[in-house]
C-alpha cells in the first residue's frame, strides 16, 4: 500500500492476497497500524500530496491524479476537510513559511506534516456541523 498508494486497494483485495478473510484482514491491519486499511490509505494519498504541493509545480489535478483520487473536486474537498486549506491555499501557505527543512532530518519533517487521521472524514465534518448548531457535542465511540 505504501509503495503505491495511488492505486486502489479494497479489502477485498488485500484479504485475498493474505489468505485470510476480509474481516480478520481489517480487524488485524487496524490492530497492527492503529488505523483501518482505507482510513491509513488516505493518510498516505495526503502525505504524498502535501509532498507533491510543497515540492513541485504540478497543477493540482496532476497531483489529485497521481496520489490516486479519480476527481478533483472530491481530492480538493478531503484535503480541506483534513488540513484546513484547499490543496492551492495550502501550497502557497507552505511555500512562504519554507524555510531551512533540509537540516531537518527526513523522518521528522514527514511525521510533522502527517495528517491526523484519528476520525473519519465524515465523522469531522458531521462534528463541526454539530457545533455550528449549537447541538451538544456527543462523546463517540472509536
Amino acid at each position: 500500500m505504501d509503495a503505491a498508494s495511488n492505486e486502489a486497494w479494497p479489502v477485498q483485495r488485500l484479504a485475498r492476497v493474505s489468505h485470510v478473510s476480509e474481516a480478520h484482514f481489517a480487524r488485524s491491519f487496524k490492530q497492527a497500524f492503529g488505523l483501518p486499511p482505507h482510513r491509513y490509505l488516505l493518510t498516505r494519498r495526503m502525505e504524498r500530496a502535501k509532498a507533491l504541493l510543497r515540492d513541485t509545480e504540478l497543477p493540482v489535478l496532476e497531483i489529485a491524479l497521481q496520489t490516486g483520487w479519480n476527481s478533483l473536486g472530491t481530492f480538493g474537498r478531503v484535503f480541506r476537510d483534513v488540513n484546513g486549506k484547499s490543496p492551492s491555499a495550502w501550497r502557497v501557505f507552505e511555500q512562504a513559511a519554507r524555510h531551512a527543512l533540509t537540516e531537518v532530518p527526513h523522518c521528522f519533517v514527514s511525521a510533522a506534516y502527517r495528517p491526523g487521521m484519528t476520525s473519519a472524514v465524515s465523522e469531522k465534518r458531521r462534528r463541526e456541523q454539530a457545533a455550528k448548531k449549537g447541538a451538544p457535542n456527543k462523546p463517540e465511540c472509536l
